[in-house]
């Protein structure tokens, strides 16, 4: 039997230490970021509250979906293109496969010009995909309902990460390329002196109270000289990196408080017949219903037919926010199972779980310099859609700390995350 890595088996000691950079927060931005400063020769500590991959993140849950369509927004497909082949190369390195090609059908709707515009990215850029008629659909994937359904789009290189073994997969990468990691929480950063001692709380990596960057006007492009941990452990490094998700508006709330809003979403978990394989990977493709906000997920590793909804959820806190589903949401998802596996619409309910988004006012990333310190960087703001793109993150956050002006692109930046939320990238 194989032995079980944990956690403890590669935490190192970190004392008084000076670093290059420290990253904060262990999801999957902060992960690649950490792994990929590393790669570029940084000495590099990653520091996380709960652990990487913890049932908090936005990185949690068992899958997630990477899809090259993004309708017109060519920056997103590229990303995702990039981010897919340097995953598998990660997964071969780590010899994890933590990648199924399901393919990713997109059901289209006659109104909806979304797929039509995600058509014409993938062309331009030259992304294998196949235009289906509903009568292809039905004679390949016949478990797929089709009401209100006008044609389909197949991207047949797509398909699923297993997400929290994935965030999981890059820490363990990461540590063995040299990165230190640490498990424990950051003080929140005190625009006036540098750093904060340690308070009760327990964000992403950081603690609460948060900054109030009102009440000093010192704090003008100042650099942070230390962070300490609530174990009293001081580390000093060249640059910081806050990613951390969720607990990003609570760690900064007068600069991104009505900037980044988590939101609490409902993800279900649906059982199959025993013995039947049609809802399973790759007889079943994942797919999405753009126009009914909609996603599916075919059954992987036994656990179900995953189904969400993508619509926005209520304002959700990550510490304290309850993680039962609603009846409510149940309900909903049900609807959407009987209209689209029309053969499972009374499966039994295997697993719920609730996730969060953290959404900046209209889907970007945010990627970018605090206004107070020239030597911290924000990056968050994945909005539902982030997780398959960790790896160009990664690149782009150890682009920025190197210095280079090369690629940096402006709708990452803090000027452009007003405080009404009107969602553009999904």
């Amino acid at each position: 039997m194989a032995k079980r890595r944990t956690w403890k088996a590669f935490e190192r000691t970190v004392d008084d230490s000076t670093y290059d950079v420290a990253v904060v927060g262990a999801g999957v931005f902060g992960a690649w970021t950490a792994y990929q400063l590393r790669r570029s020769g940084k000495r590099v500590v990653l520091i996380d509250a709960y652990g990487a991959g913890n049932s908090r993140s936005s990185s949690g849950d068992e899958s997630r979906i990477i899809r090259m369509g993004y309708g017109a927004d060519e920056i997103y497909t590229r990303s995702a293109l990039r981010s897919l082949r340097l995953w598998q190369e990660l997964f071969a390195r780590v010899d994890q496969p933590l990648f199924q090609r399901t393919g990713v059908l997109w059901l289209a709707h006659e109104d909806d010009p979304y797929p039509l515009k995600t058509a014409e990215t993938l062309e331009q850029i030259g992304i294998p995909f196949e235009r289906l008629t509903t009568a292809e659909v039905s004679k390949r994937y016949p478990q797929i309902g089709l009401e209100r359904i006008s044609w389909a789009m197949l991207e047949p290189e797509s398909g699923v990460l297993m997400a929290r073994r994935a965030v999981q997969a890059v820490t363990f990468a990461a540590v063995k390329t040299g990165v230190e990691y640490l498990h424990d929480a950051v003080s929140p950063v005190d625009s006036g002196t540098g750093v904060r001692g340690p308070q009760r709380g327990s964000p992403a990596g950081v603690l609460v109270p948060p900054v109030n960057h009102a009440q000093d006007a010192r704090a003008t492009k100042q650099k942070l000289n230390e962070i300490t941990t609530s174990t009293g452990q001081r580390i000093s490094a060249g640059n910081y990196v806050f990613a951390c998700g969720p607990w990003l508006p609570k760690l900064f709330p007068d600069l991104l408080g009505e900037r980044i809003h988590p939101t609490r979403q409902e993800v279900f978990y649906f059982g199959t017949p025993a013995g039947n394989q049609s809802f399973a990977a790759p007889v079943l493709p994942t797919w999405i219903d753009f126009k009914d906000e909609a996603y599916g997920l075919p059954d992987t590793e036994g656990r179900g037919i995953k189904i969400a909804i993508d619509r926005h959820g209520i304002e959700f806190d990550p510490d304290t926010g309850d993680r039962l589903a609603t009846s409510v949401g149940l309900a909903e998802v049900r609807q959407c199972l009987a209209r689209r596996l029309p053969a499972l619409k009374d499966a039994p309910v295997t697993e719920a779980r609730v996730c969060q988004y953290e959404n900046t006012s209209n889907g970007d990333f945010l990627i970018d310099l605090h206004p107070e310190f020239d030597n911290v960087w924000l990056v968050g703001g994945g909005s539902g859609h982030g997780f398959k793109h960790g790896p160009v993150v990664g690149e782009y956050v150890a682009a920025r700390i190197e210095g280079s002006q090369e690629g940096i692109e402006p709708r990452f930046s803090l000027a452009t995350k007003a405080s009404e939320r009107r969602r553009a990238v999904y």
